[in-house]
């Protein structure tokens, strides 16, 4: 081969290889990621009690008697 042709193929492989490297990681990232999240899903719903109270309304009910003593209804 001539070196004209080598030194395209050395400036063009890593041009083409690095894009599709990175368009990977995202993708196995991304993949791991969901993985995660459904395992975290899956270890609450194992723990959920119906009864318990959820943080939602943990926090709504800790908001709402904050704003009742602040602004008390009945004067």
């Amino acid at each position: 081969m001539e070196w004209q042709i080598i030194l395209a193929l050395v400036i063009g492989i890593p041009i083409v290889v690095f894009p599709l490297a990175y368009i990977w990681y995202l993708n196995i990232g991304g993949i791991v990621l969901a993985i995660k999240h459904a395992r975290e899903k899956r270890t609450a719903r194992e723990k959920f009690n119906p009864e318990q109270e959820t943080v939602q309304e943990m926090e709504y009910n800790a908001a709402l008697s904050e704003t009742l003593k602040r602004y008390p209804w009945n004067k």
